[in-house]
């Protein structure tokens, strides 16, 4: 589900639902790698990704992408910071397509906005539109599994690469038992620069799933997703100057 909002944001939502994959046990036996959902009835622990592939235009085809890390200043007198209550954001700009896999930092409060450095707004800086994650999880996976063969960019929530007509899907054009090789992760091994260039934003959601009895028998919905949400890329509020219906006017067909 995608949503379009009057500020300029686009949100995505992904909804997952349905009926869950389950097994019999023994009388009292207790799963390690599942859930009783009801008696000797297993449901295994489990997780879903999501990939996105995002082909910004920012004002332009050249765009380049910033990480963003917020940090605390330090006690002393150098740091301005008499109350110890300041901190302030960190910026990098990503180069490299292997300087670009990176993940989440509650830490840091991490987060990556896509600008375009050759159009700037009103103060004088790069229009841009932030990624905005939102609940993510990381792989349990082993690095000699055959889905981490296949999909290793799953490791990393955010990747970019340089636009490559021929490379469209993350884990390849024929991803079904394959052995690996055509895949995002490789891709980036080529190491191609992506400041100021046309590029590929690719991002990773995953959903971490220990079932519940309320699982069972019909999940209910759960809900993932991420925004992507103008930063300086207006001038101001654009919900504040909506165009208004004629005085006299319906805003509704009777």
């Amino acid at each position: 589900f995608w949503y379009f909002y009057t500020d300029g944001r686009i949100e995505h939502e992904a909804k997952l639902t349905g009926i869950l994959n389950v097994g019999v046990i023994e009388a009292g036996e207790k799963p390690k790698y599942g859930s009783e959902v009801a008696p000797q009835i297993n449901a295994p622990i489990h997780q879903h990704f999501f990939n996105y592939r995002i082909d910004p235009f920012i004002d332009g085809q050249k765009n380049s992408v910033v990480e963003l890390n917020t940090v605390a200043s330090k006690p002393g007198s150098s740091s301005n910071n008499p109350r110890l209550n300041g901190f302030y954001a960190e910026t990098t700009t990503l180069k490299t397509e292997l300087e670009s896999q990176r993940t989440m930092n509650l830490e840091t409060s991490r987060g990556w906005k896509i600008i375009n450095p050759n159009s700037k707004n009103f103060v004088g800086e790069p229009v841009a539109y932030e990624l905005v994650p939102g609940h993510n999880t990381i792989p349990y996976l082993h690095e000699e599994s055959s889905v981490m063969k296949r999909a290793g960019f799953i490791k990393n929530h955010l990747h970019v690469t340089k636009f490559d007509r021929d490379q469209m899907y993350a884990s390849g054009k024929y991803p079904n038992q394959n052995k690996g090789g055509d895949t995002l992760d490789h891709w980036v091994k080529a190491n191609r620069p992506i400041e100021n260039e046309d590029i590929v934003v690719w991002y990773n959601m995953g959903v971490h799933h220990i079932v519940r009895p309320e699982d069972w028998p019909v999940m209910p919905t759960a809900y993932i997703g991420f925004e992507l949400k103008p930063h300086g890329f207006f001038d101001g509020n654009p919900a504040l100057d909506l165009p208004r219906p004629a005085k006299g006017t319906s805003c509704c067909n009777k």
